[in-house]
């Protein structure tokens, strides 16, 4: 199976040698493999895990914290377009920390708030602590 991550601007992970490609959807963990029936989704902030066979034929398993994404399947091939996409590696865990700490009191203060509340400013105050959330899942399972 093959699998291709896309952001707008260019090609962010791609192979040849796929087994499986796991992610949460909003009702449920799907675990794409080989021969899958045809899907197209949309899906809320999560940890995708690829299970692939990598240049020197060795079986290898990689992790990526994603933000809003669609991820099509179609002839043994999975295509995501993603908007954003975070590895271990790039993974800034004070700022993450930060952001969420941020986010929660930003939600309180817009929840209190005794006048009209502001939802555009509480609903980017509730995807900046998703994101966060969905950063550090990423760096506990890779700890």
């Amino acid at each position: 199976m093959k699998i291709e991550i896309l952001s707008f601007t260019w090609n962010l992970f791609k192979s040849d040698n796929v087994e499986s490609v796991t992610a949460n959807t909003k009702i449920w963990e799907i675990t794409i493999l080989d021969d899958h029936t045809p899907l197209v989704t949309v899906l809320n902030p999560t940890i995708i895990s690829i299970v692939y066979t990598n240049e020197a034929w060795e079986k290898s398993e990689k992790d990526f914290a994603v933000w809003w994404w669609v991820l099509e399947v179609s002839n043994s091939a999975v295509k995501i377009l993603i908007d954003m996409l975070i590895t271990v590696d790039t993974l800034d865990v004070d700022q993450a920390e930060k952001a969420k700490k941020e986010a929660l009191e930003l939600m309180e203060k817009y929840k209190d708030a005794k006048d009209k509340i502001d939802m555009e400013k509480f609903i980017e105050a509730e995807d900046m602590l998703l994101k966060s959330v969905v950063q550090l899942k990423l760096w506990d399972l890779n700890k």
